[in-house]
């Protein structure tokens, strides 16, 4: 499974816990196993128990960066695909800053809009800029 694979994996994850916030992380990973909904991957589990894992955090980020946005006016797509990608760069070092960005950009694309692709592009961009 390619790491791309991986992360789509722990997005839909990550999605379906943004519906179900009190199961938790890992009764999640084994029910879509389970369902055959994923393929169990240490990638995917990994990402998807750390982003779950800093959550607060990571919601705390995305408000900052989104100026004048706030976490509730966000879709659930785009706010889930910032959670994972800022957790990632945060806490993945074997990733590549450039692949976990141009992924998060990707799955925004698939699963919702030209323009939240954007705006994932642009809250990315400057928060890697800034961690530099």
């Amino acid at each position: 499974m390619t790491g791309a694979e991986s992360r789509e994996q722990a997005f839909i994850l990550l999605f379906e816990k943004s519906f179900n916030e009190d199961v938790p992380a890992e009764k999640i990973y084994e029910l879509a196993l389970e369902c055959e909904a994923i393929q169990d991957s240490t990638f995917t589990h990994n990402l998807f128990t750390s982003a779950c894992e800093h959550i607060e955090v990571l919601d705390s980020t995305i408000e900052e960066y989104s100026k004048g946005w706030t976490k509730s006016r966000l879709s659930r797509v785009t706010l889930t695909v910032l959670r994972l990608a800022i957790c990632e760069i945060s806490w993945f070092e074997k990733t590549p800053v450039k692949v976990a960005l141009s992924d998060a950009v990707k799955l925004c694309e698939k699963y919702a809009s030209a323009e939240e692709s954007a705006f994932v592009n642009g809250i990315l961009g400057t928060f890697v800029k800034d961690k530099e």
